[in-house]
């Protein structure tokens, strides 16, 4: 076995020889035989890097390249995943879901409230509680079956042909 002195160390590491004796005095790195001055270089080297993993543990040596490589496949498998449930229209974006309930909203809130306008002339001319009864049910199950047609809110058939003639 082949031993160096701090000097040749020092290249090797790419440190000073005060760095490397520091190194040495904080147990570190250690002689081959106490006094010397002499180092064995592949032990050396190994505790050296030993050194510096443990003194930055986040850094990218630290980090294992199998498990990295995992995150990243797991998340380009994800984003894969979400495009072919977008374009399968599966799911949609959150501000389009905003954008059509709230539209969907607002048009059930003004059919409700217009349904008194748009009564009352007739049901002041109607005296059975019976027929009077059918009417208003008639016209709020007109409105609520317009709020439950969500497909037709979405955009329904017209914007699949819109958007597969866009990707053609």
């Amino acid at each position: 076995m082949k031993l160096y002195d701090t000097k040749a160390i020092s290249r090797v590491l790419n440190l000073s020889e005060r760095r490397v004796r520091q190194l040495k005095d904080k147990g570190i790195i250690s002689e081959y035989k106490a006094g010397t001055g002499l180092y064995d270089l592949i032990q050396t080297n190994h505790r050296y890097i030993d050194y510096l993993r443990n003194r930055n543990p986040d850094s990218e040596q630290a980090a294992d390249y199998l498990t990295e490589r995992a995150l990243l496949v797991r998340a380009k498998r994800r984003d894969a995943e979400y495009d072919l449930a977008v374009k399968e229209r599966e799911l949609h974006a959150a501000s389009d879901v905003m954008a059509v309930m709230s539209g969907m909203l607002t048009t059930f809130k003004a059919r409700i409230l217009a349904i008194p306008a748009k009564l009352s002339p007739i049901l002041s001319k109607k005296t059975g509680k019976r027929e009077i009864f059918r009417i208003l049910k008639d016209s709020m199950e007109e409105a609520l079956a317009e709020l439950s047609d969500y497909g037709q809110a979405f955009g329904g058939e017209r914007e699949d042909e819109s958007y597969e003639s866009g990707n053609a």
